[in-house]
């Protein structure tokens, strides 16, 4: 089972920061972080989740409304007085290449461009990643299957991961032609017996904290998911599975 860092270590961290996407990259055995891109109001691409930056910044409004000046200005609560910002993914890959180009990590790179259409946001994130001359180790993901074509079309070689909730229309869109070679479903709605998962790398990602067991002391069981056809898991907490837990500093 491959462990990936959802939004880095966000459990612990700010998710979608420098400081999460760090803890995740000191951690041994970690096969990657995933993270989110949307553009600003300038055409700049920054990394969070939501269209809104209410939740996870003091401020308010659609993302989309903001330059990368105003975003700036936003402050991320980190704990104990400390304070983030929202990253450029300039500044992320100025944080990962070295492990990047060297293949020692992968980054999972979600479009959120499924309710807002951010229009040329593929070219502008593939021409960086081959600027940055880390096109091995990157997988794009996107719940909009016309995404992830256009992707196809800009780079060949690209590799694709289709999002969805249940796995059933993860293939669906996959066979529809799209350019994936992944399934990104949730977690829990696999609708597909194994055997109709056999060949294919299925990337689970969870809800919530996706440490969900976390009152009890459990925790997800892997091997449980492997047998369910799932390859990689999308987790807040991959200190709490990876087989060096603790992180490093």
């Amino acid at each position: 089972m491959k462990i990936w860092a959802h939004r880095g270590c966000s459990q612990r961290y700010p998710e979608n920061t420098l400081s999460a996407f760090q803890k995740a990259a000191d951690l041994q055995e970690l096969a990657g972080i995933e993270l989110d891109i949307q553009l600003t109001k300038d055409g700049k691409l920054v990394v969070i989740h939501d269209e809104r930056v209410d939740r996870t910044t003091n401020g308010t409004g659609e993302l989309s409304s903001f330059s990368l000046k105003e975003l700036k200005k936003l402050e991320i609560d980190a704990g104990r007085g400390q304070i983030e910002r929202i990253p450029t993914m300039e500044e992320v890959f100025d944080l990962l290449g070295d492990k990047l180009r060297n293949h020692k990590l992968k980054l999972n790179i979600e479009l959120k461009n499924s309710i807002c259409p951010y229009t040329g946001m593929e070219e502008k994130i593939v021409d960086m990643v081959h600027n940055r001359g880390v096109q091995d180790s990157i997988v794009y993901s996107s719940f909009y299957a016309k995404s992830l074509e256009k992707i196809k079309i800009l780079d060949s070689d690209a590799r694709l991961g289709i999002l969805d909730v249940k796995v059933s229309d993860c293939l669906y869109k996959l066979k529809g032609g799209c350019g994936a070679d992944a399934l990104h479903p949730f977690g829990k709605a696999l609708d597909l017996a194994t055997e109709e998962l056999e060949g294919y790398t299925v990337r689970a990602w969870f809800t919530g904290h996706l440490y969900p067991e976390k009152s009890t002391g459990a925790k997800l069981d892997l091997d449980k998911l492997k047998k369910q056809g799932i390859t990689d898991v999308f987790l807040n907490e991959p200190e709490r599975y990876a087989s060096e837990h603790w992180l490093r500093n």
